[in-house]
């Protein structure tokens, strides 16, 4: 299994670049395949034990049915009697939650963010309507508490759940972050009436900056909070001491998307609209005050990162209409900016040029890319899929084009499309136990897909799609 990543304060300018393959040169048609580390772990983690799949003396093969392995394990085959974790996710990653959707809650205004808690238990999703709210997974997803966002400025732009569930916070265009208290008894949160939304300043030595917040997430531990923002900056803040910890101007436009990049909380990842992203390591950053290197390859602005969670491996969703996948080891301590950015273009409402859409990056760093789905009108938001259930072998994305796609991480293969809603899916959730995928698009619904075989509430028609002006 890889190391850990880690890097000491003499090493902070980071490694050479190197250029990536493409994993998918079209919607569903893979091309190169991806033959790197993480393809091999990849394998490791969603691949049978080899004595599960041998279906007579000598010969074995993939993929074996689950009725096959359920019978090789029942009579002991690979000599340990149980199932392995990389058996169970080659059964579980084989049902894909396609079938449905059924709906979970409609509103009357456009679904900006969504999650599910840790264990699978919460939702959480986010309106520009000023309303967030927290359905209780067990219970028939009923709603556990409704709250009523304050001096909201245009949208709720991100959400995060604590590690243990009891505190919620949000962000919007405004340098005041907000906490709730969702461990409280009351259903019912309305910002200082019948709840108090504490607010974390996060404008540095009481300066009215009027930025606002596009990403905020919790640390592994609840002690922190990292947090992207239109004025090019990263922040931290401290919970325990209720400050500002640390400041990083970080890119040279809106920091779009920042997350860390493991449970130790020391490296983080960053994604901006100057097309790159970067690494930090806050080991090293008070005395070398920079980046430990910067990913290049996208061609336009940085909408999401997801970490894989070992500090190593990330991917992110660009304005280029791609996904890139990344092996921070072949980050770069120089940046090349190459001149293929059409100034007149405008994500929000114009189309991605088709001529563009042929254009590489000279040093793309991505391992791999994969394409298909489309990524304008608003900052959509991409995954790995859960690593119990499908051993991270996939990865997903919402769409502008009001669907979500799955796609085969190590061969780039379109594997699905979810498609239902008649707007932008902004955001999307894979359980982290079932195969189950929630998909929260701007027409305000929050619909659920499953594997086949579900006995509860039947499947919505499909929308009528229509033309909006978003």
């Amino acid at each position: 299994m890889m190391s850990r990543f880690v890097k000491d304060t003499s090493s902070c300018g980071g490694e050479g670049s190197a250029k990536g393959s493409s994993a998918s040169e079209g919607p569903s048609q893979p091309s190169n395949h991806l033959d790197h580390e993480i393809a091999h772990l990849t394998k490791l983690g969603s691949e049978p034990h080899k004595l599960l799949t041998r279906t007579a003396p000598g010969r074995s093969k993939l993929p074996i049915s689950t009725v096959k392995m359920l019978v090789a394990r029942e009579t002991n085959h690979s000599g340990r009697g149980r199932f392995s974790s990389a058996d169970g996710c080659h059964v579980l990653s084989r049902y894909l939650p396609t079938t449905g959707p059924c709906r979970v809650d409609q509103m009357n205004s456009r679904a900006y963010t969504s999650q599910f808690s840790a264990d699978g238990s919460l939702f959480v999703a986010g309106f520009q309507g000023s309303h967030i709210r927290i359905y209780n997974v067990n219970k028939g997803w009923k709603v556990q508490k409704d709250i009523l966002a304050k001096s909201l400025r245009w949208t709720i732009t991100d959400t995060s759940l604590s590690p243990d569930q009891q505190y919620l916070v949000y962000a919007s265009m405004s340098p005041m972050v907000h906490i709730v208290n969702v461990g409280s008894a009351a259903t019912e949160s309305v910002a200082n009436i019948t709840e108090i939304h504490d607010g974390l300043d996060f404008s540095v030595d009481d300066i009215n900056d009027e930025f606002g917040i596009f990403s905020v997430k919790y640390s592994n531990d609840g002690r922190e909070l990292v947090a992207a923002s239109s004025n090019n900056s990263i922040y931290v803040y401290d919970l325990e001491a209720k400050r500002l910890s640390l400041q990083i101007p970080a890119h040279m436009s809106d920091v779009n998307t920042v997350c860390f990049a493991d449970e130790t909380g020391h490296l983080l990842y960053s994604g901006s609209d100057d097309n790159l992203c970067k690494v930090w390591d806050r080991r090293c950053f008070i005395t070398k005050g920079q980046a430990a290197g910067v990913l290049m390859g996208h061609l336009q602005g940085i909408t999401f990162l997801d970490s894989r969670g070992d500090g190593r491996y990330l991917i992110s969703n660009g304005k280029d209409q791609t996904t890139k996948l990344w092996d921070i080891r072949k980050m770069s301590s120089t940046v090349i900016y190459p001149k293929t950015r059409d100034a007149d273009w405008d994500y929000r409402w114009m189309e991605y040029p088709q001529k563009a859409r042929k254009l590489r990056h000279p040093r793309d760093q991505s391992l791999a890319t994969y394409r298909g789905h489309s990524v304008l009108r608003t900052l959509i938001r991409c995954y790995f899929s859960p690593t119990y259930s499908t051993g991270q072998k996939y990865i997903y994305t919402g769409s502008s084009d009001s669907s979500v796609y799955i796609y085969d991480l190590v061969s780039g293969a379109q594997v699905a499309r979810l498609d239902y809603h008649d707007a932008p899916v902004r955001d999307c959730n894979w359980h982290p136990v079932y195969p189950m995928i929630i998909s929260s698009s701007w027409d305000g619904d929050i619909v659920k897909w499953e594997f086949p075989g579900s006995d509860e509430s039947p499947p919505i028609k499909r929308r009528k799609r229509r033309r909006k002006n978003y």
